[in-house]
């Protein structure tokens, strides 16, 4: 699994429980990322749709949520990841604009990407390895990769990993049935229930996934887009129609409400922030049409741009770190008593084994 800004790989244990929970049969992870809490759900034999706009995003839930491992030519698999891991290096776009204009990756490394790639595209497009190999070569990239975890910057002096070679493994493909959806979240809900469960992650704040992970949408799309600025960003980021409502204070809650109303399941749950643009009482009330809501609080780590944030391009301290934790919500609304007997399910993990319990329970009034 890649490092991702957003990552619910914490309260995983905490969403599978209350899932299983539940008894969902069917699932929606309306904004995916990484597949991380999909995968958590289909584990559970659940019918996962998962959603998002970005294309690296969208790959990935081909690979871990659509794709049926009992269905896949394993052999051919195999046969294929050391194929790709035999090639030689291929001084293309990627060497070029993330090697040479920018430090995303040392020069032997993004020689290997291109011609891995390239090879992916001419040899596997239209096959149902297409996914399984992407995602492969995403993995394997972000395993040597020179960032603290964003592409919006990278470090100034290669970090560790980045001198490992590039090494493609086959992904840990899940058996069941799944749908990957690409599409903004407001405009598709509508169009993809009835679920038992619906789990919406948004976007919390100005920064986005477009521009966050620029490298790996250009690793998907493959279309050499012209660079710019220090980072060699795609181009089209400057275009109005890579930008989401999400990201904006002013449209996120109108387009968070849009998205709520249409969706259509017994059970929603809501991941947020309490450091973002929406506090708890505007969040029970956006959920709780017509269901009833409980929030739940976990205490989690703040990102480490909140550690190196305090220091100048050069260098030098220039601040202080005001606070190194915040708290993830859980929003869950639906019907009292299933709220209820998840809420309590959730309750019951305090105890060290999987998950924290939660920090704080609100009920709505």
């Amino acid at each position: 699994m890649i490092k991702y800004l957003g990552s619910k790989r914490r309260l995983v244990p905490v969403l599978a429980q209350l899932c299983a929970a539940s008894g969902a049969r069917t699932a929606l992870d309306l904004f995916t990322g990484t597949t991380r809490v999909a995968q958590a759900f289909k584990t559970q034999g659940v019918a996962v749709t998962a959603v998002d706009t970005a294309r690296y995003a969208h790959i990935f839930a081909q690979c871990y949520i659509e794709t049926d491992a009992a269905a896949v030519d394993m052999t051919a698999l195999h046969v294929a990841i050391d194929h790709l891991n035999r090639l030689r290096g291929r001084q293309g776009y990627v060497h070029r604009t993330f090697s040479q204009e920018a430090r995303f990756f040392q020069p032997f490394n993004a020689a290997r990407i291109d011609a891995a790639r390239d090879a992916i595209e001419r040899r596997y497009a239209g096959s149902p390895l297409y996914p399984l190999l992407l995602t492969s070569l995403i993995e394997a990239a972000d395993r040597v990769d020179s960032t603290t975890g964003v592409q919006m910057a990278y470090v100034k002096q290669w970090a560790p990993r980045s001198a490992n070679p590039l090494v493609l493994r086959v992904p840990e493909l899940l058996s069941g049935a799944g749908r990957a959806v690409r599409g903004d979240a407001a405009v598709v809900a509508p169009t993809l229930g009835p679920f038992d469960l619906a789990y919406l992650d948004p976007p919390y704040n100005q920064h986005r996934y477009f521009t966050n992970y620029h490298v790996w949408e250009t690793l998907v799309a493959w279309d050499a887009p012209e660079p710019y600025g220090v980072a060699r960003k795609r181009i089209d980021a400057r275009d109005p129609s890579t930008r989401s409502a999400f990201n904006s204070k002013r449209t996120m809650p109108d387009a968070l409400r849009q998205t709520v109303r249409g969706v259509d399941c017994e059970l929603l749950v809501l991941s947020y922030n309490d450091e973002s643009w929406l506090g708890v009482a505007e969040l029970e009330t956006l959920c709780g049409e017509g269901r009833e809501v409980a929030t739940l609080a976990f205490d989690s780590a703040r990102y480490v741009g909140a550690r190196i944030g305090i220091y100048d391009p050069s260098g030098v301290k220039v601040g202080r770190v005001s606070h190194l934790s915040n708290h993830e919500l859980l929003v869950i609304a639906g019907e009292g008593d299933l709220v209820r007997h998840v809420v309590d399910a959730v309750g019951r993990m305090g105890d060290g084994t999987c998950a924290p319990g939660p920090d704080r329970l609100q009920w709505a009034p």
